[in-house]
């Protein structure tokens, strides 16, 4: 037990590594290739901290674990929206001033209520599985259409975050770095957790949805807390919503476009609806004085504690 948990931090670390090293590589391709510094930061502000979940997710396809895998990208969800953006905001109250996260976050909204409508029949086919990944293509088209109106200290901001060398032999380094490192830390948090799961009494499914995506976010929730304390509220929102994004229109439609995807009812009854209810509740905080509060942090936490108190108390049942 103590050897299984070892190997889990020690896969979170190699995570963690392996995620900054990746984007920093594929930012700087991406520059060296003619993409604007704002494109490529407004790409991988939103998206590149999905990497993880991505090589976690294809760990677990491959060593037969899907329900892992699943569990780890709607829960990845909940703790974006329930502990990393509340936490972030109790340390300091999250200014957003990028206009295109309002849109992004209904279209978080939309993407939660699309897969819950897949998964009224129990299962995400290919087809459907080919609808999301169609939508995440056309949402990242949209972001980078919406992202040319934000202000120039918009701009500016996410310019800095996607500041990086571009010499190509260096980036190429990093890439192959990057991959091999996420591509060990999956295989160990994986293997760490199915030696885990059973000893907690966690199903593959409740072990994603808990000590797998809360363990992943760790990271993530240390940087957006820095951001937090930073000023940099757009970075915080932007890496939350757009991750969130990501996890359910690329990881899931993914998964479901490799091999139908077994959707359990309880994702229709519970854990879908709690992520729209937490993106939902998001959004008067965005469009109203645009700033989310410590007060509206607290409501998200307690939310997020509430959740996490009905799923235990389902293992008990």
């Amino acid at each position: 037990m103590v050897e299984a948990w070892g190997l889990f931090v020690l896969g979170l670390v190699l995570l963690a590594l392996g995620g900054d090293t990746l984007v920093k590589g594929v930012s700087g391709l991406a520059q060296k290739a003619g993409l604007s510094p704002f494109t490529a930061g407004l790409l991988l502000m939103a998206f590149g901290t999905s990497l993880p979940e991505l090589f976690i997710n294809a760990a677990a396809l491959i060593k037969g674990e899907p329900a892992l895998a699943l569990g780890n990208a709607v829960g990845s969800n909940l703790v974006n929206l329930g502990l990393t953006l509340p936490l972030a905001a109790l340390c300091a109250p999250l200014l957003v001033r990028m206009r295109l996260l309002s849109p992004l976050l209904l279209v978080l909204v939309v993407a939660t209520a699309l897969v819950m409508v897949f998964g009224l029949d129990g299962r995400i086919n290919r087809l459907e599985g080919t609808i999301l990944l169609v939508g995440f293509v056309v949402v990242l088209v949209r972001m980078v259409v919406l992202g040319r109106s934000e202000a120039p200290a918009v701009r500016t901001s996410v310019e800095t975050f996607a500041s990086t060398r571009t010499v190509l032999w260096l980036n190429l380094v990093r890439l192959v770095i990057g991959v091999v490192l996420l591509g060990y830390g999956a295989r160990d948090v994986v293997q760490a957790m199915q030696g885990i799961a059973p000893s907690l009494g966690l199903t593959p499914l409740m072990a994603g949805l808990l000590p797998l995506a809360i363990g992943s976010a760790l990271p993530e929730i240390a940087a957006a807390i820095v951001a937090a304390r930073r000023g940099q509220g757009d970075m915080v929102l932007g890496h939350v919503i757009g991750s969130s994004v990501c996890n359910l229109l690329l990881v899931i439609g993914g998964m479901a476009v490799i091999a139908p995807l077994a959707l359990p009812a309880s994702f229709v009854r519970l854990e879908l609806p709690a992520a729209i209810a937490l993106a939902v509740v998001l959004v008067p905080m965005l469009r109203g004085d645009a700033r989310v509060s410590r007060g509206e942090a607290a409501v998200l936490l307690l939310a997020f504690v509430g959740w996490v108190a009905l799923e235990l108390a389902s293992l008990s049942s």
